[in-house]
């Protein structure tokens, strides 16, 4: 039975949550637009009658399909949507306007045939007000056109490293507001935006701007009361500031303040949140309301150290993620969202890469309340067309505005891996590293190289610089990292770098019990166990390192490539920790929960290469709750070797009998018993390769083969 206790602090946690995505009460109106959408894809508007339509909700993308099942065959062009709204005839002194979370790539929206605006850009908000189109007490039609064919003026310019999956594909709003209201164009922000600085465990000194409008004739009195609440509801501080706010343009207000002892956001340790209340007053009642997260934190990088979070050193033990999965492309609901971070918690990963783009506003605010720490970025990526500048820009202020509140966000991505034309590259990445500085002072800013050494121009221009290499999968040999690193410590002292991207594919339906450290890419086989070898010794080596301030693994999931095929698979990228459909945790997943985890883990890897060819063979078990006991067919194998970390136990030299063997591991800790099981066939008749049979049922949902 539960305590009193317990589920007085579910209520109190849940209700917290809720308070950063509920609509604010009484003031705007937040009105999810998300049902009864008409789609049809077409190339022009379609003169045809409703029923050739197709009904949808969104999220919703034609693509959820055809980007992840055959390359080069997916439609990439124009569709549409549309819908009816009959406002309220009351509301004809208010103001509307429509917020799309995310439409891939090009959007056009009309109200009643008139054009409304216009948007470039599949991963950031964009808000439009359409007051003026509207007939309040009437039917007005809806439409918007999406395009996501590649365009060399919008970012990213292909769909080489990942699909951009067209369509409404993350929620709209309806949003109505007063005449005087807290900005919704503002490059879709929240209009408020939250700074801190010298925050330590005695004090912290905020400051929150506001931006506010007036649509009326007059000069308006208002005033701006803001509200500090605790979680549990308690009110921690109030500001209140009379503000005249004039009929021309949109203008700033701020508010100082100094918050003692503040409880920090002391990322998965103690990712605590205060509620930031915003309130528009005119004579005394509320006209407009925001609510956004307060976590009171520092974030400080040491060379040759690591992440200082509030003066604590903290692990930067990193992952990338990828938003689409398997069937669903990118239109996903918050549950999917959810299932990725837990997963992404369950393998003791502190902090993530949202690669390559702006992602859901609905994790970031689930990395605040969580506690990781985010690395968020624009798809400036892969290739530069010279025509991209003016998108990449606009790109990079929708993601810093829109996400200037979260706690969780240490860093801004400018782009990965984009070199010529150099004069070209050097001179807007150079612009962008200054409009991050001048969006946000007091964030990091990255930039990606996809060489081995920091001296390549158009990556010079970030505070930090970070480094995909892949040693031993596109060539060399997988411990070719070791002599890297030491080189980049002795070369480049002084320099801030991350290892932004490193990883091999892992097809589970391809399996080889011995292999080498030789690169795979170009063969099309990627057994698992290879990545498996991958990991072993590179994350042994990395975590010897702190010059390398963090790392991210590359891929947490495996994602679409829609122009490539690879392992046998087309469409596919299988570098991912987990597979697509998010059914199968791959060995290397359990190696890093292994090293990572605060959680006991009792592992036994090649669980699917189960049809063996050798008869005296290694076995290795993951544990991280001391030595394991190893059992083969009953039998105790006693003798075993440290492998690249403290968790690694290598048993050498183990005979298998011809026909099933079972191998167990067990080990304990604080008085709890723990085993695994696998079931090898040993036979000199077995073929090598491809030797994992997948379950009978649910094949092609599973992996899509």
């Amino acid at each position: 039975m539960l305590s009193s206790s317990f589920i007085k602090r579910m209520v109190m946690s849940l209700a917290f949550a809720g308070m950063f995505f509920a609509s604010p009460l009484g003031a705007r109106e937040v009105i999810s637009f998300n049902d009864n959408w008409l789609f049809k894809k077409a190339e022009n508007f379609p003169k045809t009658f409703d029923e050739e339509w197709q009904q949808v909700s969104v999220p919703h993308t034609w693509n959820a399909e055809d980007m992840q099942v055959k390359k080069n065959i997916f439609y990439a062009g124009a569709a549409y949507y549309k819908k009816q709204y009959t406002p309220d005839a009351n509301f004809r002194e208010k103001r509307f306007f429509l917020r799309f979370q995310g439409v891939a790539a090009v959007a056009e929206v009309y109200v009643n045939n008139s054009i409304a605006g216009k948007h470039k850009g599949g991963y950031g908000a964009f808000a439009i007000e359409i007051s003026t189109l509207l007939k309040p007490g009437e039917p007005n039609e809806i439409i918007v056109k999406v395009d996501n064919a590649s365009r060399p003026d919008v970012i990213p310019i292909n769909h080489t490293l990942f699909g951009v999956y067209g369509g409404i594909y993350r929620p709209v709003e309806l949003i109505i507001t007063d005449k005087v209201n807290i900005a919704v164009t503002d490059y879709a922000s929240p209009g408020v935006y939250i700074s801190q600085k010298n925050v330590t465990s005695k004090s912290a000194d905020v400051t929150i701007k506001t931006k506010l409008e007036n649509k009326n004739k007059e000069t308006k009195e208002v005033t701006i009361l803001t509200t500090l609440y605790e979680q549990n509801g308690d009110k921690k501080a109030e500001y209140s500031l009379p503000v005249r706010v004039l009929p021309q343009g949109r203008q700033v207000f701020e508010q100082h303040f100094s918050i003692k002892k503040p409880h920090l956001w002391q990322g998965l340790e103690d990712p605590h949140l205060y509620k930031t209340v915003v309130q528009i007053l005119s004579e005394g009642e509320v006209i407009d309301e925001i609510v956004q997260p307060l976590g009171l934190r520092h974030f400080e990088l040491k060379n040759n150290d690591g992440m200082y979070l509030n003066g604590k050193k903290v692990p930067m033990y990193g992952v990338c993620r990828h938003q689409d999965w398997w069937q669903k492309g990118s239109a996903l609901s918050n549950l999917e969202h959810e299932t990725d971070l837990q997963m992404i918690r369950e393998i003791g990963a502190t902090t993530i890469r949202f690669a390559h783009y702006q992602q859901a506003e609905y994790i970031y605010s689930k990395c605040d309340s969580m506690g990781f720490i985010v690395w968020a970025e624009i798809p400036f990526v892969n290739r530069v067309s010279t025509e991209e500048a003016d998108n990449a820009k606009q790109q990079l202020t929708e993601l810093i505005r829109q996400n200037y509140n979260h706690p969780s966000i240490y860093v801004w991505g400018l782009h990965n891996e984009v070199y010529t034309p150099y004069n070209y590259t050097v001179a807007l990445t150079t612009e962008l590293n200054d409009l991050a500085k001048s969006e946000d002072p007091s964030r990091y800013t990255v930039s990606v190289n996809g060489h081995q050494a920091v001296d390549q121009a158009s990556n010079l221009n970030a505070d930090i610089q970070g480094i995909n290499h892949y040693f031993g999968w596109y060539g060399g040999e997988i411990g070719d990292i070791e002599n890297w690193v030491k080189g980049m410590e002795q070369e480049f002292p002084d320099h801030k770098i991350i290892f932004s991207e490193y990883g091999a594919e892992a097809n589970i339906y391809q399996q080889e019990e011995m292999v080498g450290e030789f690169g795979r890419y170009f063969s099309q086989f990627y057994p698992e166990t290879f990545a498996t070898k991958f990991h072993e010794i590179q994350w042994g080596v990395i975590a010897q390192h702190p010059y390398l301030l963090a790392s991210y693994v590359w891929n947490m999931f495996d994602f679409a490539t829609p122009v490539n095929t690879q392992g046998g698979v087309e469409a596919r990228n299988m570098k991912g920790l987990v597979t697509f459909d998010r059914e199968v945790k791959k060995d290397p997943f359990y190696w890093y929960k292994a090293n990572w985890s605060k959680e006991p883990v009792l592992y036994l890897t090649q669980r699917r290469a189960v049809k063996r060819v050798n008869k005296t063979t290694p076995v290795t078990v993951y544990s991280n709750i001391g030595v394991p006991r190893l059992f083969v067919n009953g039998v105790e194998i006693t003798h075993y070797r440290q492998g690249t970390t403290p968790v690694h136990y290598i048993f050498e030299g183990v005979e298998l009998k011809e026909g099933e063997n079972i191998i167990e591991a067990k080990a304990g800790t604080k008085g709890i018993s723990y085993d695994d099981k696998i079931v090898w066939d040993y036979s000199e008749d077995n073929k090598l390769l491809n030797n994992y049979s997948p379950p009978k049922k649910k094949t092609e949902e599973h992996i899509g083969l």
